[in-house]
């Protein structure tokens, strides 16, 4: 799986991108960002306080969102714009 991520998320983690083999087990990006959390501090660092948004396939995504059939995830920040 092609994880992508930006911004903040991007700095803490320490790379823009990667290739990952998943778990099975995981089913949602909820799930697969609380795998990613517990994999060291930079990305539980990243993913601290729930607020990053996901986007499968280019197309923003719920937490409850299921991942299968993903060919890329992206993770990136809150967006604001005013």
């Amino acid at each position: 799986m092609r994880l992508v991520y930006f911004a903040s998320l991007r700095e803490r983690i320490g790379k823009s991108e990667e290739e990952l083999d998943l778990p099975d087990s995981l089913r949602t990006i909820g799930e697969l960002i609380d795998w990613l959390a517990a994999r060291d501090e930079f990305y539980a660092a990243a993913f601290a306080k729930g607020i990053a948004r996901a986007a499968i396939n280019k197309k923003h995504v719920k937490p409850e969102a299921l991942i299968a059939g993903a060919r890329e995830i992206a993770f990136f920040p809150p967006m604001t714009g005013g």
